[in-house]
């Protein structure tokens, strides 16, 4: 009876990471013993960390250039666009989102549509740095103003257009990512 004992504990199995947890879950492509903790859902089953990070690897295509060519891109149309939409009011709330759409696929396209991690991240920073100048004459009006109501609202309209207008090229050039 003892070896029957012996032989239930002994096909137990462990994950490869918490040695303490028990689990019978593996990956689908390594085969490695995971738990849940460490068990990433995909589309075709579990993968532990180590495959997910490999694959993900591979859509990493992006070259060391690809972000300054992002930043500089996205800060010079962001520029010009800010220039042209905040002059038209409450319209940025129309025009700012398709701006941002619009130097997300140019950016796309002089990227040559390499992908990278941070390359959403890069081309938003450009985005801002680029509508940032459209804040400084509303804000020196401020200063001298006093606090004049008109010289607030001037500063509303370049702020709304860098929110909308680079959360849209962020989540535009985001794409799909496997977490």
């Amino acid at each position: 009876m003892t070896t029957d004992l012996s032989a239930a504990t002994s096909d137990r199995t462990f994950c490869a990471n918490h040695p303490d947890r028990e689990t019978a879950l593996r990956c689908n492509r390594c085969g490695k013993y995971i738990c849940v903790k460490c068990a990433r859902r995909t589309p075709t089953g579990y993968r532990c960390k180590e495959c997910v990070n490999q694959q993900q690897q591979i859509f990493e295509t992006a070259l060391w250039y690809d972000y300054a060519i992002a930043v500089v891109v996205s800060a010079i149309l962001s520029g010009i666009a800010g220039a042209l939409v905040t002059f038209l009011g409450w319209f940025v709330f129309f025009l700012a989102p398709v701006a941002g759409g619009g130097i997300a696929e140019v950016v796309r396209v002089a990227v040559r549509k390499r992908r990278g991690k941070y390359l959403p991240w890069a081309a938003t920073g450009g985005a801002v740095l680029g509508g940032l100048p459209l804040c400084a004459l509303p804000m020196l009006s401020l200063l001298f103003s006093g606090g004049d109501l008109r010289a607030l609202l001037g500063i509303l309209w370049p702020t709304l257009y860098i929110v909308l207008a680079a959360s849209t090229l962020y989540y535009r050039l985001r794409g799909i990512r496997i977490n």
